[in-house]
């Protein structure tokens, strides 16, 4: 059986971190599958939902290499789900409800004070034809549930084992609003039914939810998907993402110089029992991908950790993988100056920095108490510099001077580059050429 899985973003805001895990987890499973992946647009809220949420959707799997073999939009089969709920209509599973909001609410708080679960009281039910017509004679409009067996649900999960769930012990789900419009449930299951969709891959939150929709399922049909709940992802607190997802959207993500793969190597690791690296491609992370490494404990996404993980991985790339993206930033001597600072670069875009140090006129940054020795140092610089000149040209400061280690080396750092820290100096000398290294040890512009 060929393996069909699905990633279902609503086109109402951005992909942030948290939707990001999980298209992840159902690309890197079905490619390591050999299936087919399968993005699904749910744009039933036709109001929320916009074309530029949709294309922005897209740029970002994109941006991140996850790429898709079909794609539709659920507000072109808004048919289907109709005659859906028809079906569950004709079959007595689908029946209308006429409480307001407020009566539901208080109802539940009732419940709570009687010590009893919130669960819907099936009150529609017992509606007399009478009753019906005065409540539509009011005004109101139904909204529709999906009646539940009241019996138990149990699948094998593939992340969390043998799961159970009581539907005596939840409230008949809403499919359709008093509006007419659908909810999420219904259209997803006719979906996934249409589609074959063999694994639905998502948060741990959906537990309850697929007890219900595995009756839906079994209504409708005689095909049932496998599910896998994986771990919902926290901040390295420990605490909800849910306030912080404007920053963590792919596209400020990107807009902060991230690498993709670095989001994707962090993204694909945290919450498993691999270790937490870069990987150098999307084919490497397909290729490590299990279920059984997927933990039960909460996946921290922490900030500092992606900043670690896109350094090393810019550390190990060559020139030619980021040449025109350099050049893109103005940076003219691209290559010679990659290979001396990438092992001090967090961010491709901090290679512009570095080419303005070396490239820019600046006076040299000199310490009173070091105005002597940088003159000394500029006096003993020879006119032709070389690789080796930074050790030959420091130990003989050493010798004239007395001076060694910070002492020697951070005044001509900071006089040369204007920073406490940095790439070889050896390289940096070369770079600079004699003349410029010289004016900045005396102080002047160079």
């Amino acid at each position: 059986m060929s393996v069909i899985v699905r990633f279902a973003p609503s086109p109402t805001g951005k992909l942030h971190v948290g939707n990001v895990r999980t298209a992840l987890l159902n690309y890197l499973f079905v490619r390591e599958q050999g299936g087919s992946f399968i993005l699904r647009i749910d744009d039933t809220d036709l109001e929320r939902s916009t074309n530029a949420y949709e294309d922005g959707i897209k740029t970002d799997l994109e941006w991140l290499g996850i790429n898709w073999d079909a794609t539709f939009n659920q507000s072109h089969r808004f048919k289907l789900y109709e005659d859906a709920a028809n079906k569950l209509k004709a079959e007595g599973l689908l029946y209308p409800c006429y409480e307001t909001s407020e009566e539901l609410d208080r109802q539940r708080k009732l419940q709570r004070v009687q010590g009893k679960p919130p669960v819907y009281n099936r009150g529609a039910l017992e509606l007399t034809a009478d009753a019906v017509k005065s409540l539509e004679d009011e005004g109101r409009k139904p909204h529709w549930r999906f009646k539940l067996s009241g019996k138990s649900v149990t699948w094998l999960d593939v992340v969390r084992g043998e799961q159970t769930i009581d539907t005596s012990s939840i409230s008949d789900p809403v499919l359709i609003r008093a509006d007419g419009s659908f909810l999420y449930t219904l259209p997803s299951v006719v979906d996934d039914i249409d589609a074959r969709i063999t694994h639905v891959i998502r948060g741990e939150d959906h537990v309850t939810n697929s007890g219900a929709q595995i009756e839906i399922f079994k209504a409708l049909s005689d095909h049932v998907p496998n599910f896998a709940h994986t771990p919902l992802l926290v901040g390295s607190d420990g605490k909800g993402l849910s306030k912080r997802l404007g920053s963590l959207s792919m596209d400020q993500l990107r807009e902060q110089g991230f690498e993709p793969l670095a989001v994707t190597s962090l993204l694909s690791k945290i919450g498993t029992s691999d270790p937490i690296e870069a990987r150098p491609s999307l084919s490497v992370l397909v290729s490590e991908f299990s279920f059984s490494k997927i933990g039960r404990a909460p996946a921290r996404f922490d900030e500092n950790e992606l900043s670690l993980i896109n350094a090393r991985l810019l550390h190990d790339t060559d020139f030619a993988d980021v040449k025109d993206r350099i050049e893109a930033l103005g940076v003219t001597d691209g290559e010679a100056l990659w290979n001396l600072v990438r092992s001090n670069v967090e961010k491709l875009s901090d290679i512009a920095g570095w080419s303005t140090v070396i490239n820019a006129p600046m006076p040299g940054q000199i310490a009173n108490e070091d105005a002597e020795f940088c003159q000394i140092a500029a006096e003993c610089l020879p006119n032709t510099l070389t690789a080796d000149t930074w050790s030959i040209w420091t130990k003989s400061l050493k010798e004239s001077t007395g001076r060694k280690g910070k002492t020697l080396f951070l005044p001509l750092r900071l006089a040369l580059t204007g920073r406490s820290q940095g790439p070889q100096m050896g390289g940096v000398l070369v770079l600079l050429g004699a003349e410029r290294a010289k004016a900045r040890l005396m102080g002047q512009t160079g």
